[in-house]
């Protein structure tokens, strides 16, 4: 049996706290989540917003091969006709084959919102699906609030639900608006739908305000609906929606419905990371199934476990969702640990190899400094390779200095390092001013080394992070101090440690231009066999 993907990113996502996209960004959105598969997407509400009737506009340039563009709307307001509501009008000039609006069947929100009569938000719901469906539009019919207005009155909540199948609604849409349902009230309430309309295409809504939204989807289809709205990575309003990324994975992969295709499953987890990149919000490293660290082991046992058999530690093959397992090295590792991620680097290494013993003991000894490696692979990759006498030392410092100047409280302070290098015998003396301390030394190293290495021209630093270690009080304790440096190609992270944050920003620094140094180097290596191959 097929179940629908009805995705409301654009529309309920966007009503998220950090969360905005331009007209032409949720056209971007659109045609990567029809390139996903779902079933229905749900472009806004053009009745609410220019940009959204923009949207509406705009979508139709484009030829979209899966999904079903969806206009979303209400009921017309009490003091009018569905024939002279601006809000169904603007549906209507959508141009879209199928649209959704949602209707009050709590009759809390019918006497305080609409301050209408319980029997007028009957009608209002009746006149609207059946104006809809004269424009030779599909209706989807969401009941709003209906789990809340079925414990409050439930002979007229499944009242409303009749006004509009009756109408001609396509289907009905339960609604937990407030997310505040439990699995025990949702299975009574669906129950009571079913057997009042059995035979009708049900649909479910959830939000996630109990941390329930993906539980209560999945109890609906087990229930019989076929039909789940939700957004990608569950952003939404308050707590958020239902989390598709989630619902679509435990749909296919465990519960054996038909929702996408295993190669659309696969881009699952690309999806999810560019619509996060197009709203410029983080992406949450623990999400399930598409998050980083959702495959991600660091107990030596597990580890071990993992290698033999991954079913031990991982209910899902990784690459089915576009994912993949992540070997972490800590002071909790193993040498299969260290083995299995020098491996991911082309470096080889035997579990019985001493070089392997020599980095577990070197790299749990850095750890119990404050080094962490989890984030900071590059430093990690540049450690064994020491280890295995490959290191390479592209310049030597012989010092330097930095100023930091403050000359009253109407400016800026300036902040100012002077370095001193050697590189192959050769002396380079160089200033920089920068935005702040570290910047100002991230100047000065590259200014010196960019004549002698001009491939640090294409490489930046793209991240920053401070953490003060936990172990001596006050402004005296150490911090790490983690970089992510990228170029046109990649991204890698390395790691400093020390009591003086310049110091421990100066080792990050130096591990981020040896890692550039170092591929520049194996790229030519490896160009050069392709060559004499």
């Amino acid at each position: 049996m097929e179940i629908e993907i009805y995705d409301t990113t654009l529309r309920d996502g966007t009503q998220a706290e950090d969360f905005a996209f331009s007209a032409e960004d949720k056209v971007r959105i659109a045609l990567k989540l029809d390139d996903l598969g779902v079933h229905y997407i749900e472009g806004g509400w053009p009745g609410s917003n220019p940009k959204d009737a923009c949207f509406f506009r705009e979508i139709r340039n484009y030829h979209v091969k899966n999904a079903r563009i969806t206009a979303f709307g209400a009921t017309h307001h009490p003091g009018t006709t569905a024939s002279a509501d601006a809000n169904l009008k603007a549906l209507l000039a959508a141009k879209t084959e199928t649209v959704a609006i949602f209707g009050k069947t709590w009759t809390v929100h019918v006497k305080d919102a609409l301050h209408t009569t319980l029997e007028r938000n009957l009608s209002l719901i009746s006149d609207s699906v059946s104006f809809l469906r004269q424009n030779e539009k599909t209706v989807i019919y969401d009941a709003e609030h209906f789990f809340d207005g079925f414990k409050a009155d439930p002979e007229y909540s499944l009242s409303t639900l009749a006004r509009a199948i009756e109408a001609g609604a396509s289907r009905i849409v339960l609604c937990d608006t407030t997310g505040g349902s439990l699995l025990g009230s949702v299975r009574d309430t669906i129950e009571s739908v079913k057997n009042r309309f059995p035979g009708v295409p049900l649909g479910i809504h959830a939000h996630n305000d109990s941390d329930l939204a993906v539980a209560i989807s999945l109890l609906a289809v087990e229930m019989g609906a076929t039909h789940v709205q939700g957004t990608i990575n569950g952003i939404g309003e308050r707590c958020g929606n239902a989390n598709l990324c989630s619902i679509i994975a435990n749909l296919c992969l465990k519960m054996g419905f038909e929702c996408l295709s295993p190669e659309s499953l696969s881009r699952l987890r690309h999806v999810s990371r560019f619509i996060l990149e197009l709203a410029n919000v983080p992406s949450n490293k623990y999400q399930p199934f598409v998050g980083r660290s959702a495959f991600a082991h660091k107990g030596g046992v597990h580890i071990s476990a993992v290698e033999k058999n991954p079913s031990t530690y991982e209910h899902v093959n990784p690459r089915a969702v576009g994912n993949k397992r992540r070997i972490l090295v800590s002071d909790l590792s193993g040498r299969a640990a260290i083995t299995r991620k020098a491996e991911e680097f082309g470096l080889r290494l035997s579990k019985s190899d001493p070089v392997a013993m020599q980095v577990l003991e070197e790299l749990k000894g850095l750890e119990n400094q404050g080094f962490q490696f989890e984030a900071a692979e590059a430093s990690f990759e540049l450690l064994v390779n020491r280890a295995m006498g490959r290191g390479k030392k592209y310049f030597d410092l012989v010092g330097f200095r930095v100023i930091d100047q403050k000359q009253d409280e109407g400016n800026e302070p300036v902040a100012e390092a002077t370095i001193l290098i050697r590189v192959g015998g050769q002396l380079e003396h160089t200033a920089a001013l920068g935005n702040g301390p570290v910047n100002a030394l991230d100047n000065a190293l590259r200014k010196s080394l960019e004549k002698f290495y001009p491939e640090l021209k294409d490489m930046e630093l793209s991240d920053y992070k401070v953490r003060v270690l936990p172990g001596t009080p006050g402004t005296s304790a150490k911090v790490r101090v983690l970089i992510e440096s990228h170029d046109s190609r990649d991204s890698w992270g390395t790691v400093g440690v020390s009591t003086d944050i310049i110091e421990a920003s100066w080792q990050a620094l130096v591990d981020s231009i040896n890692y550039k140094m170092y591929r520049v180097e194996r790229e030519r290596e490896s160009a050069q066999e392709a060559k004499r191959s």
